[in-house]
């Protein structure tokens, strides 16, 4: 796999680094944690979107794009970091969010990560729930076009074979890491939504016959329809580097017991799961993502699902910025 082959803009703050949860591990009795900051990746507070967007950025750049186009939930990691590199660029960012949880409160609607995509500039518009989103952005996408703009659509997460392309460096850049020190890995576990992050990682990793496996824990789906939601697009990415087929219906494995009442809805243990983190290992997750993934991981740990002395890296695809719009979900009480 040879990626510059591909237009690409370089800003993410790579290698993220490949870091021991000690506390984590010990306070739950093994395996050996790790995890792979890419909450470090620099843009906007970083996330897993900004390795995405480097190439989905050259790709735009390469069509002649002066505008961006994308959509997602009210408090998207994506429509943030989407916001940030179309104002460094000088480009014009237009923001679909969908009311995907209904939730009035001020915190959830004009703070956290819509405070952001405003201080980028990029210009916010609400849709109801189960608007069909990918139609809402080509209908603006023509009434750009027929004001003279050049306008570029980027999917929801940034999830199509060339933002994928972000999750195969980093499958290539976790497995130098893990060849300089010396670490085996067992097993990746990482939340999965919109499914270019672990259609990425898979295609990588089985396109380098690395052995392995990678562990999804669904923040939105069931696991039938994530798995082969991200399966097609596994596969669509392995044809688009280069090596159809590459990729096996059992490589994709997902995990959808920790979605809870639906997407961006918290649930307790994925609130328990941010608290655990930030009092032993001072990580910040998000209820939305990396919090509900890393509910999995510590559920599945205490279920057995893990051998003791297996090494088992947690991809942290950020999201913090999102708790300010969160406060109401956690217990705490008032300060004297």
């Amino acid at each position: 796999m040879h990626l510059p082959r591909f237009p690409r803009e370089r800003f993410a703050h790579l290698p993220t680094p490949l870091e021991p949860m000690s506390n984590l591990s010990k306070l739950l009795g093994g395996p050996n944690l790790w995890i792979k900051r890419d909450d470090c990746t620099g843009l906007a507070g970083g996330g897993n979107k900004t390795r995405k967007l480097e190439f989905l950025m050259g790709d735009a750049v390469a069509q002649g794009a002066d505008t961006i186009i994308t959509q997602g939930a009210t408090q998207s990691n994506h429509a943030r970091q989407t916001a940030a590199i179309a104002a460094k660029m000088g480009m014009e960012c237009r923001l679909l969010l969908e009311d995907r949880t209904g939730n009035e409160g001020v915190d959830y609607n004009y703070n956290g990560n819509v405070l952001m995509d405003q201080l980028y500039g990029a210009s916010l518009s609400k849709y109801p729930a189960d608007t069909d989103m990918n139609e809402a952005m080509d209908t603006l996408a023509e009434k750009l076009r027929a004001a003279g703009k050049f306008p570029y659509i980027i999917p929801g997460g940034g999830s199509n074979p060339v933002g994928a392309l972000g999750y195969v460096n980093a499958a290539l850049e976790l497995l130098m890491q893990a060849n300089d020190s010396g670490i085996r890995i067992d097993h990746v576990v990482h939340a999965t939504g919109s499914t270019g992050t672990q259609a990425g990682l898979v295609t990588g990793l089985v396109a380098s016959n690395s052995q392995i496996p990678v562990l999804g824990i669904s923040v939105r789906a069931p696991r039938e329809t994530q798995e082969t939601n991200v399966f097609r697009l596994a596969q669509n990415t392995a044809e688009y580097l280069g090596c159809p087929n590459v990729v096996k219906r059992q490589d994709v494995v997902a995990n959808g017991d920790y979605v809870g009442d639906g997407y961006g809805i918290p649930t307790k243990n994925g609130i328990d799961a941010i608290k655990l983190f930030a009092r032993h290992e001072s990580i910040l997750l998000d209820p939305v993502y990396s919090g509900k993934g890393a509910a999995g991981l510590v559920d599945l740990i205490r279920r057995g699902y893990f051998k003791s002395h297996d090494n088992v890296v947690f991809l942290h695809t950020g999201g913090s910025q999102a708790l300010y719009g969160y406060r109401e979900a956690f217990d705490f009480p008032s300060y004297s």
